[in-house]
């Protein structure tokens, strides 16, 4: 269990203790330099990085552009979330929580800033009216699970994936603790789909969208190498869903999006046309 940690009485910050994260992580808000943002051509502009947050946003403006919306054109800018990027004056002014993805929408008289990636979701299916169904219950059905996601997802990434993957020294005991809700997560999920062919019902929804970054890329082994270690493989339709989804090309195409590693054939840094996306797709080796 480690040596037991006696809280003082007042809690003071101490930056060598942060691991991966200790030069960026700050107790405090707001800009620490003066740099303004890039702006494309097109009326949507992202900033964001391929995290499973900001592939939300990506799936769901291919899905979009795949859907004929040609309204939802957009630029999407790299921000480099472990060199500080998010903490420029132009990015807090988009999101002043400086976490990724944000959208500004430019196709309003005055522009619409919008930041947490569930919120950029709704903000979309609402605008362009796809994704997300108009009949209350159905709808209704939808935003539990699109908000079941963002009350889950934070188990899952700083919890679960913070001490499992990035943590500066193994613990026994919160890898245990969110590895058993990561873990009852799933079943919840799990059981869902029994019943249903995507998370929400019959239909294809911004909550898939929101949902399979994350738990889809876990059961699918492309997040923290940790299906081994949480046995995904029992939570077999959460896994038929997740490769059932994992084969739509805007998924392919969106998750592509701002990543900066893995296979030359997966890294878009910086997506401006679709020409950006297909070029790098015609690298990918036809077994691939």
């Amino acid at each position: 269990m480690g040596a037991e940690y006696n809280p003082p009485e007042v809690w003071t910050y101490d930056n060598e203790n942060g691991g991966e994260w200790a030069s960026i992580n700050r107790p405090d808000a707001g800009a620490r330099y003066e740099q303004a943002l890039p702006i494309g051509s097109h009326p949507l502009q992202l900033y964001s990085m391929g995290t499973p947050n900001g592939q939300k946003v990506t799936i769901m403006l291919e899905e979009l552009l795949a859907a004929g919306v040609s309204e939802a054109e957009y630029d999407a800018h790299l921000v480099r979330i472990g060199d500080g990027e998010q903490f420029s004056s132009g990015f807090v002014e988009v999101n002043p929580n400086s976490k990724i993805p944000a959208l500004v929408d430019y196709s309003v008289e005055k522009p619409i800033n919008v930041f947490e990636s569930g919120a950029i979701l709704l903000y979309m299916a609402e605008k362009f009216g796809h994704f997300l169904p108009q009949q209350l219950d159905a709808k209704t059905k939808v935003m539990n699970w699109l908000f079941w996601l963002q009350g889950s997802a934070p188990y899952l990434g700083g919890g679960f994936g913070h001490f499992y993957a990035y943590a500066p020294m193994k613990l026994e005991y919160p890898i245990d603790r969110f590895a058993m809700e990561a873990k009852r997560q799933l079943d919840v999920l799990d059981k869902q789909l029994a019943d249903n062919a995507f998370v929400a019902g019959d239909e294809y929804s911004i909550a898939d969208m929101a949902i399979w970054p994350w738990y889809g890329n876990l059961v699918l082994g492309k997040l923290y190498d940790a299906a081994d270690f949480l046995q995904v493989e029992q939570y077999t339709h959460v896994v038929r869903w997740a490769k059932e989804i994992e084969v739509r090309p805007a998924v392919q195409r969106g998750r592509m999006v701002n990543r900066t590693w893995g296979e030359e054939w997966e890294q878009v840094a910086e997506r401006h046309s679709a020409s950006d996306i297909d070029e790098v797709l015609a690298l990918k080796p036809s077994s691939s």
